[in-house]
């Protein structure tokens, strides 16, 4: 188990959860730099990853308090009990499983349930949610979670799925509270080729198109 618990201040700085799937442990090792350098703070290492628990704990030690790590795909106690085992900072499931969420609940450990209908948002931030991961986002779009957000405003909500950076503004405006990106963020092609400045420049662009947007979300608030 970690020392060093989720930072909340490292996620307001860039609400964007990193989702790392199928790479392998010499791939993170390479990227987890340039994600600090562009300003990305919060990486999710799915547990259906090769040695994720090892991925996890060498992330972990490397950077205490320069990242966030965490667990997603966490489908089972046994999934939960192997990436709290291995210091993950935060838990992120593919749906609403209940015995997962109490157990992360009653240990204080930030928990983003995936869930996708009203009632599955509304139950997952019942039992403590810290953020509800709305998957798939993409298949409705921005729109739903505006709709989502109208009667359930109190509801922090992370869109998750098929959503790039072309796409941020969008779901910015809508009302999310962050976003959930994997391969629309680790580009297959630039991670193939192992093109760590053409990463470092794509990570920088979706770093900057989020910030642009909310400095302009906050300009039109204020008018």
């Amino acid at each position: 188990m970690t020392n060093y618990p989720f930072s909340w201040d490292l996620f307001a700085q860039l609400p964007i959860v990193g989702i790392m799937r199928h790479l392998t442990a010499e791939e993170v090792a390479a990227i987890l730099p340039i994600c600090i350098d562009s300003g990305l703070t919060t990486i999710e290492i799915t547990m259906n990853t090769t040695d994720a628990a090892r991925i996890i704990r060498e992330a972990t030690d490397r950077y205490p308090t320069q990242l966030n790590i965490g667990a997603g795909t966490v489908r089972t106690r046994t999934d939960l009990n192997k990436a709290i085992s291995a210091g993950a900072q935060f838990i992120v499931t593919p749906t609403l499983n209940e015995q997962v969420m109490e157990a992360c609940v009653a240990q204080n450990i930030p928990i983003f349930p995936g869930a996708f209908t009203p009632t599955e948002i509304e139950r997952a931030w019942m039992l403590g949610a810290a953020l509800v991961k709305v998957y798939p986002a993409g298949v409705l779009g921005p729109g739903y979670i505006r709709d989502i957000k109208a009667p359930l405003d109190d509801v922090k909500l992370l869109p998750t799925g098929g959503i790039g950076l072309d796409d941020l503004a969008a779901y910015q405006k809508a009302g999310a509270d962050g976003v959930g990106m994997g391969g629309q963020l680790f580009d297959k092609t630039l991670l193939k080729n192992k093109d760590w400045n053409g990463l470092k420049a794509h990570f920088q662009a979706v770093v900057n198109g989020w910030v642009s947007n909310q400095i302009v979300s906050r300009i039109n608030s204020d008018l």
